[in-house]
């Protein structure tokens, strides 16, 4: 299991120093149907607006 998560995504509420994640679990889905072809064809459910 990956030890680090890392996220560009600095407006989400999980985002930390050093473009590390820091929410519990991570969940990914296909955008695309049931399997993903590339990284294009998935979306990250865990992200939340950072208010």
């Amino acid at each position: 299991m990956a030890q680090d998560v890392l996220c560009e995504v600095n407006n989400c509420t999980y985002w930390g120093s050093g473009n590390k994640c820091n929410a519990d679990t991570i969940y990914v889905v296909s955008n695309k149907g049931e399997q993903a072809s590339n990284s294009e064809e998935t979306d990250c459910k865990t992200f939340k607006p950072e208010h």
